[in-house]
């Protein structure tokens, strides 16, 4: 059909050129709804923010980016202890809580909220636990860590961490995130965001959950929260393959796979250039499809501890039952930071009856967990140490709060958001030093009191970023990983 010009609406001419031409333009416009129906359904079309900082449309978001000071470290591996670890039973002895156990908790106290005990009513529960002077530093480690109490000189402990999450779902995000509600980028995000990944076949976020169950916090605790999906955790798995859906089908060659691969991400830069709104989104999936298509050979390798020596293999407690699970793990995030994965993240406990959260007997509970993971995490330090890889990688050990010095149901501890324990290793802290303490009965902090807040701060210092310049705008606010909180000073006292 030749071209030729018909009216338009109110008698304005109109272009037109061929039925093909209309169709094609009217096929156009209902592919491109269609689009934004996926991409919204894979939140990547949740909001109109601005292109990230220092990645160019069409360029790999998670492109290394330069921080901003020279950094101590370049990766983080972090130790969660899911459930709340006792702090009493751990890393901060009382010693005038064994002295008082049976009687009240003093009125001088005042009212303590906890989730299911009144605390002021409950007797002081003492510790059976013992505890250690460790190291040069002397500092007091329990005897439910005997080979993490050799590496004490290691250790920068802090024992007066808090925040405001009583129940785990919040104290999580608190402790993940930040912020005691959903919806915030975990602190992984936050560091991929700003540093970028050097692993170009690999992801710049892992996490590693319990093989029993996720904690009850669930994917927001490694989620990208309202930055770019690019910088989400990917979950890796010990046994089977690390990554699901990783290997290619049985029936497609690698040929093949790619040319299909060529054709969609071919589509998706033409549609890139040509819109602007959630483009920077939809970089992010075109470097994703990427990512995944190399990470079919690079994943397997980088998680195959069959790679590694019989020696080291033991000395995780590969070869024993009940360190076995966790043991893979920490090896497997060695063997991720060593390649470049930016943040590993390493969960012990699943928000059921085999996690850190004690309410029916503190004493028997954290012998039973310390017991998983103590050869693990001793493991790991020692190997990052002979590798010369420790003083580049920060490890950070932590629950996402303590427990009350007052006993439930006779043996057990109640949740204790007001003070915890934290600990950090490598990545250009100096070991061997006790941060902050806890009131005599291990209920408040009271010195030098860290909010997650500033541990997150700390984190990103030591990786070379300043906490009130990463910031990410959304929903006409620029947020950071910190909220409106965040202090240096802790980093600053973890170095010197």
């Amino acid at each position: 059909m030749s071209s030729h010009r018909c009216p338009g609406p109110f008698g304005t001419p109109l272009d037109a050129t061929s039925r093909r031409h209309w169709i094609t333009q009217v096929a156009g416009g209902m592919g491109a709804w269609a689009l934004l129906s996926l991409l919204e359904r894979d939140g990547l079309a949740a909001s109109l923010a601005p292109a990230i900082s220092g990645a160019d449309r069409g360029t790999n978001p998670l492109a290394p980016k330069p921080p901003h000071f020279a950094a101590k470290a370049k990766s983080v591996i972090f130790l969660m202890m899911a459930g709340g670890p006792s702090q009493m039973e751990t890393f901060d002895p009382k010693p005038l809580l064994n002295k008082l156990a049976g009687e009240k908790m003093p009125a001088s106290f005042g009212k303590i909220p906890a989730q299911f005990t009144d605390v002021t009513q409950q007797p002081l529960l003492g510790c059976k636990i013992p505890f250690r002077e460790c190291g040069e530093s002397r500092i007091p480690i329990s005897d439910a860590f005997p080979l993490l109490q050799r590496h004490a000189d290691r250790l920068a402990v802090i024992r007066s961490c808090h925040h405001d999450g009583f129940n785990h779902s919040p104290a999580q995000y608190a402790l993940t995130t930040g912020m005691t509600r959903l919806g915030f980028p975990s602190i992984g995000a936050w560091i991929t965001y700003g540093l970028g990944s050097v692993a170009d076949n690999l992801p710049a976020m892992v996490v590693m959950t319990d093989p029993d169950g996720k904690i009850k916090g669930g994917t927001p605790c490694w989620g990208n929260g309202f930055l770019p999906a690019v910088y989400q955790g990917s979950p890796v798995r010990a046994t089977g393959a690390p990554i699901l859906y990783v290997n290619r089908r049985p029936d497609e060659s690698a040929a093949s796979q790619r040319s299909t691969l060529d054709l969609a991400q071919w589509l998706n830069r033409r549609h890139s250039a040509q819109t602007s709104a959630a483009a920077s989104e939809l970089d992010s999936r075109i470097a994703a499809y990427e990512l995944a298509f190399r990470m079919q050979t690079a994943a397997p390798e980088a998680t195959d501890i069959m790679r590694e020596s019989a020696e080291t293999r033991k000395l995780y407690g590969v070869d024993d039952e009940k360190t076995r699970d966790f043991g893979t793990r920490c090896l497997i995030a060695r063997r991720l930071t060593e390649r470049g994965v930016r943040f590993v993240q390493v969960i012990s406990g699943s928000g059921d009856s085999k996690d850190w959260d004690h309410h029916d007997d503190a004493y028997e509970g954290t012998l039973r967990q310390a017991r998983k993971v103590d050869q693990p995490i001793a493991a790991l330090l020692q190997d990052l140490a002979a590798r010369g890889q420790l003083e580049e990688t920060l490890v950070v050990w932590s629950g996402e709060f303590g427990r009350t010095p007052t006993s439930q149901g006779g043996k057990g501890r109640d949740h204790n958001p007001n003070g915890f324990t934290m600990w950090m290793a490598g990545g250009g802290i100096k070991g061997g030093k006790i941060i902050g303490s806890t009131d005599e009965l291990g209920l408040r902090a009271i010195d030098d009191k860290v909010h997650v807040n500033d541990a997150h701060a700390t984190m990103l210092s030591l990786l070379g970023l300043d906490h009130r310049k990463l910031t990410y705008l959304f929903q006409g606010r620029e947020y950071r990983a910190t909220d409106v909180g965040g202090d240096n000073d802790l980093a600053r006292r973890l170095i010197i």
